[in-house]
């Protein structure tokens, strides 16, 4: 399996779109990690995720929400009122 994930920074509560067959594990990176995007944000938690049989799916829907461009989509989503 494979998931589509979404943390929310605790700092400042944006939101940051992933992929990854472990999420968990990547959340552990993503909170570790001492450069980029995430580094600057942390800590993270996951506030949703999605399964897929794929990764190519898990891709696709990954890449479909980050096209969105849209916090309001995002929240949304993470409520279940939309996606």
């Amino acid at each position: 399996m494979h998931y589509i994930y979404i943390l929310q920074s605790q700092k400042d509560q944006s939101f940051y779109i992933g992929s990854s067959a472990d999420p968990y594990a990547r959340l552990t990176k993503h909170n570790n990690s001492k450069t980029g995007y995430t580094a600057k944000k942390k800590p993270w938690s996951i506030v949703y995720k999605e399964e897929y049989p794929t990764k190519t799916e898990a891709l696709v829907r990954e890449n479909f929400i980050k096209k969105q461009k849209s916090k309001i989509f995002i929240e949304k989503l993470i409520n279940g009122s939309d996606g």
